[in-house]
């Protein structure tokens, strides 16, 4: 009770022009309402897809709870919660990568996909953190490792193996897969303008006046949310194409 009355009193502080406090609040409650909608659809899909919407909801699932933590730090401190973030995107965004594993599996992909694009993703959120967090003076040399990293992921699943086990799919399967890598090649690119936000180097005159903060939000509730969604768009195609 005394920390649901403390939850109560952080909120009130938020103040009318408290940008990045408002996308703090509104994540949190669209994170929430996004795991309650996969959790509750997954027995609505064949035993093929559940585990995907189930993968779905455990993303939001966990941002929800962290993003309730980082707004409440973030009510109390006024200073981003990197460390928060950092421990999210740890665990939400190779889940990611296992979606495009789960979705392929149909094609006969290998866990071996999965486990070089869960290795990357951890490799550009590591040294993403380094540059962030740690060694901020050289931010742009762990930014430029991070971002290769980010590259890799982006070949393998538009040009390789990934991209050639979905046009061997097709159908939903295929869509889906496209869509998703739409995603991360223009969703996932909102991380490094954020990135670039906050920490010094050569890009301050382009994107230092811009709100960290906000642009991290952003970019997880159109990803996290976005991703979750084509999961089950392909559900919901692929069920009503085996009931025709």
């Amino acid at each position: 009770m005394n920390n649901l009355l403390l939850a109560i009193g952080d909120v009130s502080k938020i103040a009318t022009d408290d940008y990045v406090g408002f996308t703090f609040f509104v994540g949190c409650m669209a994170m929430m309402a996004a795991s309650a909608f996969f959790f509750l659809s997954m027995n609505s899909f064949d035993r093929k897809w559940r585990t995907s919407i189930l993968v779905s909801g455990l993303i939001t699932f966990i941002a929800a709870v962290h993003y309730w933590y980082m707004r409440d730090y973030w009510a109390a401190n006024a200073e981003s919660p990197t460390f928060f973030r950092y421990v999210d995107w740890v665990l939400t965004v190779p889940l990611m990568c296992v979606e495009f594993y789960l979705i392929l599996k149909v094609a006969g992909a290998k866990k071996s996909l999965m486990w070089r694009l869960i290795f990357l993703s951890v490799v550009m959120l590591v040294t993403g953190y380094l540059g962030e967090a740690v060694y901020r003076d050289q931010a742009q040399i762990w930014g430029l490792i991070s971002g290769i990293a980010y590259f890799v992921i982006v070949y393998d699943i538009w040009l390789g193996q990934a991209k050639k086990l979905a046009v061997q799919a097709g159908g939903a399967v295929l869509k889906a897969h496209k869509t998703l890598c739409w995603f991360v090649l223009v969703g996932w690119a909102i991380y490094p303008i954020g990135y670039m936000a906050g920490t010094p180097g050569w890009y301050d005159g382009i994107f230092g006046g811009l709100a960290m903060d906000v642009i991290y939000n952003i970019g997880d509730a159109i990803n996290k949310i976005g991703f979750g969604l084509v999961v089950y768009a392909a559900a919901v195609a692929s069920s009503s194409t085996s009931e025709a």
